[in-house]
């Protein structure tokens, strides 16, 4: 099957993991390993696109200097780690497109970034003003402020995001695995997934752990979720190694290509699905389940039974069944504190007992998206 959604991209985000940018004792930055995805880029952008590069490797990087002989398991030593390698990281990738005359950037990222609305517009701009002046960003995650339970957690995650972000044609992650497997790759006849229509035709593929090289935190699940990630928001995926990165990159039939979804999610929706942090619980009766699941309409007070967390206006909640079943997201338009007066009158009662501002949907339509 042609691979032209690859060809023809205009704005590109790369991904490289911690395992592909490190020796193979797993600890040190490969300064050659940067080189050649640097030069990968320098031939994009001689083409004419515009390219974002999504950066693992800080901690790994970090690990040598500290005297570390493997990943470290307790965030602290992390977050020491990523402080002395990210510096390094960015260093090498400077001088590396130093050669081809190309500007490098450093953007860190956290998941307030691209959770709270105002950040994630800022970072947008930011990354639209680089690319307009032919900078390549580097982003990674700012491994050295952010807490276990507000972290990406792994940059294939970021890297789909980040491809929302700035409307990229094309999500590429550069892995120690060539490609998706239908098997586990270590497997006797194990062999590779080089076309994938929609996430749903490899539901029934057993997925590996982490990077094989023990460096890094993601692994072949997180991987296909950046594609269930950015191919429902219409960007095509390509899983490759960083030694077929160049010929994939020029439509070879190597490592896995995730073909975009015909219709286009709403990236917005997206955003709330994927890139926002919940703050509470919505718990609805099953008639309300109903009408949004197969009527797709607004959520009202009448059909919400109790809610849990402390929200405002605006933030994301999660709707749930009366069996616990998580079925959207979606922005409430009311405090919590004033949810508990509500729950189970029709809108018309509540602008009757307390006043017009009460006569709206808890959730509108616009602002839900099913999960």
């Amino acid at each position: 099957m042609s691979r032209v959604q690859i060809t023809s991209a205009k704005r590109i985000v790369i991904k490289i993991g911690s395992s592909s940018l490190t020796g193979k004792a797993g600890s040190a930055l490969d300064a050659q390993a940067v080189e050649k995805l640097v030069t990968v880029v320098a031939g994009c952008k001689a083409r004419g696109a515009e390219v974002v590069v999504v950066s693992s490797g800080a901690i790994a990087a970090g690990l040598a200097p500290l005297g570390l002989a493997s990943r470290p398991k307790d965030l602290a030593t992390q977050q020491a780690a990523a402080s002395v390698g990210q510096g390094l990281l960015i260093a090498q990738y400077t001088k590396s497109f130093a050669k081809h005359a190309i500007t490098a950037s450093q953007v860190l990222l956290t998941t307030e970034d691209v959770v709270r609305r105002a950040h994630y517009q800022n970072a947008q701009r930011t990354l639209y003003r680089l690319l307009q002046l032919g900078v390549v960003p580097v982003i990674n995650e700012n491994d050295t402020v952010g807490t276990q339970e507000i972290r990406f957690g792994d940059n294939d995650r970021l890297a789909a995001l980040v491809s929302l972000l700035i409307g990229a044609d094309l999500l590429v992650l550069v892995s120690d695995i060539d490609a998706l497997y239908d098997a586990p790759p270590t497997q006797a006849g194990a062999k590779p997934i080089h076309e994938v229509a929609s996430i749903a035709d490899i539901e029934s593929v057993v997925l590996g752990g982490a990077g094989s090289a023990g460096v890094g935190s993601g692994g072949m699940v997180t991987k296909v979720e950046a594609a269930r990630i950015s191919t429902s928001a219409g960007i095509p995926m390509l899983l490759t190694s960083l030694e077929d990165l160049d010929q994939s990159m020029q439509g070879a039939e190597r490592g896995t290509h995730f073909h975009a979804h015909a219709t286009k999610t709403n990236s917005r929706l997206l955003w709330l699905a994927h890139a926002t942090t919940t703050h509470g619980k919505l718990i609805l009766d099953a008639g309300a389940v109903t009408a949004i699941l197969e009527r797709g309409v607004s959520l009202l007070p009448a059909g919400v039974s109790s809610v849990t967390g402390s929200f405002s206006a605006g933030d994301a909640v999660e709707l749930v069944g009366p069996d616990g079943t998580v079925i959207a997201r979606g922005l409430v338009a009311f405090d919590s504190e004033d949810l508990p007066q509500m729950l189970g009158r029709s809108t018309k009662e509540l602008a009757q007992a307390l006043g017009p501002e009460y006569e709206r949907e808890l959730v509108h339509r616009d602002d839900l998206v099913l999960i």
